[in-house]
């Protein structure tokens, strides 16, 4: 899983730098509260897998 996160944030550090070449608006939040959001959904996310696998398998 580790390798996964580093490997993640590699391909974001170099599509980051490759939109910052060809002057584009990077294609993400720009703040906190939209990472936040991002995560918010991830959470969410598998909080509904932990629910539905311990409570309805």
């Amino acid at each position: 899983m580790f390798q996964e996160v580093i490997l993640a944030l590699i391909a974001g550090a170099i599509v980051g730098f490759l939109f910052g070449v060809i002057k584009l608006p990077i294609p993400a939040p720009p703040a906190l509260p939209g990472v936040m959001g991002i995560f918010g959904v991830y959470l969410g996310f598998k909080l509904f897998q932990y629910v539905s696998t311990t409570f309805f398998s």
